[in-house]
């Protein structure tokens, strides 16, 4: 069968691959064992990236290799890492469409986004400072926020609330000094967070995806099982119903409440396009963009998961996260579209979404991804899309662990 990410090495390969799966368990009937089932015990630090993945980061920084010492260096000089960054809070955020009106959007994300760049820096250089920014920041906003409004909100919510979480998990268990905030956070993100995103959206793919990484995330650190198969087993359905494989039919699997019972209303969701192959997403002929945020938040709680102890890459996630990493990169990278393809233009821009897929499936898996390995060692080392993705070379670039 045709993929974006099989050739004649792939085949002559994939007998091996799957033998070594087998073995590894990766791709036993086990696997797929309620893999949205919440751990015994969560893990800590376990958003997106673990104790063990931190201390290969920070080793191979200490040691000045690369790409790590180029990705960290980069995170350090950004306005993300300033030490003198004073936190934007305010009660209400609004949000239009397209951040139009931006009344504490941008801050917002921002702010999350620095409170995890500090993260970060505090645990590869154990510089105090970085923590005790990090803490400042988000004390600040959870003194103040309680809600976010108008179109965009579930959006805002998701990635704002994708980045406190990495965030305050590497500081509440790996920062020694004192955090006399740390319950009044968790029920911001209890209270404002969480009921914006586990119940999901019906808008395009990339929603939900991102409102699933955000519940998944905050339910790790509330330590809250049930949001967390609340939030797995959407994340799982919409993963389905966001990248297409052969293997699922004529046309795209769906998410049920959406109706799209029709062909006619399959194709209109799919932005025009009318012929399906693996790897293609429901956001492709949209734009790679908005496709890049879909496909860095499966990646985001695959690795989640994984962290967990709930084996996604070994389930369809996992194959269906490798085909559209392949199907993106290769235009990416420059290949003519086809006249079937989204009438024969893309519009570009994936963004520096291809690390954590590529660390779990090709370097720790051995799965062959020789389109989206070019286009992330192009890309390395891989900075922020200033929303919710960021830092990626620096935790997860041929990360072992």
């Amino acid at each position: 069968m045709f993929t974006y990410e099989n050739g004649a090495a792939v085949r002559r390969t994939a007998f091996l691959v799957i033998v070594t799966a087998l073995v590894l368990g990766v791709l036993a009937p086990s696997a797929d064992r309620r893999a949205e089932a919440a751990p015994a015990a969560f893990v800590h630090p376990g958003v997106t990236v673990s104790r063990s993945q931190l201390d290969f980061a920070r080793t191979k920084v200490d040691a000045g290799a690369q790409p790590w010492k180029g990705a960290f260096d980069r995170m350090l000089a950004s306005r993300y890492a300033d030490l003198n960054r004073p936190p934007r809070p305010r009660a209400t955020v609004e949000c239009g469409s397209y951040s139009n009106p931006d009344n504490g959007c941008t801050d917002e994300r921002e702010d999350a986004l620095a409170a995890y760049a500090d993260a970060l820096a505090w645990y590869v250089t154990r510089d105090e400072r970085y923590a005790r920014k990090a803490i400042e920041l988000m004390d600040a906003w959870s003194a103040v926020i309680k809600d976010h409004t108008n179109s965009n909100a579930p959006l805002q919510t998701g990635w704002a609330g994708s980045s406190w979480p990495r965030a305050a998990e590497i500081i509440r268990y790996t920062y020694p000094g004192s955090w006399a905030n740390s319950g009044r956070f968790a029920t911001m993100l209890r209270n404002v967070y969480l009921p914006e995103v586990v119940n999901g959206s019906h808008s395009n793919g990339n929603w939900e995806l991102s409102m699933m990484e955000a519940a998944v995330g905050i339910s790790v650190f509330l330590e809250d099982k049930a949001s967390y198969d609340k939030a797995m087993a959407k994340f799982r359905t919409r993963t389905a119903a966001f990248v297409y494989l052969a293997s699922d039919g004529e046309l795209p699997k769906t998410v049920p409440s959406q109706n799209l019972d029709t062909r006619d209303k399959v194709v209109r969701y799919w932005q025009g396009q009318s012929t399906f192959v693996t790897g293609l997403t429901q956001e492709t002929c949209r734009d790679l963009t908005h496709t890049g945020y879909g496909i860095s938040a499966i990646s985001h709680v695959a690795e989640t998961g994984r962290i967990q102890g709930q084996d996604l890459y070994g389930t369809d996630v996992g194959e269906r996260l490798r085909q559209a990493l392949g199907f993106q990169a290769r235009y990416e990278l420059g290949a003519a579209v086809p006249s079937w393809l989204c009438g024969g233009s893309l519009h570009l821009g994936l963004g520096p979404v291809t690390e954590v897929g590529h660390n779990a499936l090709s370097h720790r898996l051995g799965m062959p991804m020789t389109n989206n390995r070019a286009l992330t060692e192009r890309n390395r080392p891989a900075g922020s899309n200033n929303l919710f993705v960021a830092w990626e070379t620096l935790t997860h670039g041929g990360n072992p662990n």
